[in-house]
């Protein structure tokens, strides 16, 4: 990992992410489409918020502004832990939205919140996984709600309760991932939540694997150390289908909706720049043969 090497899994990814080098193909090149597709709906770039909860300290109304900022740039909203009106709020500013439900230990309270999701309009919804354990060997406590980790079988309920497609946030192992679309899970994302656990292996390194294993139309989504256009690139280049961006987004939020937009619009043309020098006109055209690790 170099001389920077340590423990901390954000410095890890990192490390990989950089690790990564493009090789350029201009010939028969142009200016490329940002365009997406998730579940049937076409979004204007693979980029989207991430599950940010509680950042009311940015700006005023924050959790909403950042919404505005998603649907101004034509992109998907995560929304993280929140109470219901805040959920309901968010979802009115017209945001397509998927709703990320904590593993609460009641079971009868992530059903609630699946229902509740549903009736409020998001787009759609799913569990993060990892906040089953906490950082001290025990059950997870998150602002005194407990959690429990979930069975596969409790996972395909949820599935089968939720209208929208379920999404399961926290895959990072290739059982994980298997036993996802057993359950019936509509997509996943490859995250480690922001050093949760330390030495944890780079979402990306892990991508082009679990992309073999759950086949090449199964949707999967990234998250974790992604700032910038040429992190998304290096992200879709490995099979991603789309990324999430949540503390690059932010600083920008203290400008709020304006702020946010901004960053996308910037992330947005740095990826036009590396897709266009790579001879990629849409998303589905990069090539994962573009990136070489680094040897030397």
């Amino acid at each position: 990992m170099g001389k920077n090497y340590s423990a901390s899994s954000d410095d890890i990814t990192r490390d990989f992410l950089d690790s990564l080098l493009i090789e350029p193909r201009y010939l028969d090149s142009d200016l490329p489409s940002l365009q997406c597709t998730v579940f049937g709906k076409t979004f204007e770039t693979p980029i989207m918020t991430a599950a940010l909860s509680h950042l009311h300290d940015i700006c005023e109304d924050a959790m909403c502004e950042i919404a505005r900022g998603a649907k101004a740039a034509g992109a998907v909203h995560w929304y993280g832990m929140g109470t219901d009106e805040e959920l309901e709020s968010i979802v009115a500013t017209g945001a397509d939205t998927i709703k990320i439900i904590k593993p609460h230990a009641d079971d009868k309270e992530v059903f609630r919140r699946i229902e509740h999701a549903a009736k409020t309009g998001v787009f759609a919804m799913g569990m993060d996984i990892d906040h089953s354990f906490s950082w001290d060997g025990k059950y997870d406590n998150v602002l005194g709600l407990d959690m429990r980790p979930k069975t596969t079988e409790q996972l395909k309920a949820y599935v089968e309760a939720s209208p929208v497609p379920f999404i399961v946030k926290g895959v990072l192992s290739i059982q994980d991932a298997e036993k996802c679309v057993k359950a019936g899970a509509a997509g996943i994302l490859l995250s480690h939540h922001h050093n949760i656990m330390s030495y944890m292996v780079p979402p990306l390194k892990l991508l082009p694997e679990i992309r073999k294993a759950v086949g090449k139309d199964y949707p999967i989504f990234v998250d974790c150390g992604i700032v910038s256009g040429m992190d998304v690139f290096k992200a879709l280049a490995l099979g991603a289908d789309a990324v999430c961006v949540g503390r690059g987004f932010m600083g920008p939020l203290k400008e709020g909706c304006a702020g946010v937009l901004n960053k996308y619009n910037e992330m947005n043309a740095a990826l036009s720049a590396v897709m266009a020098r790579t001879g990629a006109k849409t998303i589905a055209d990069i090539d994962p043969t573009v990136l070489h690790r680094r040897d030397f």
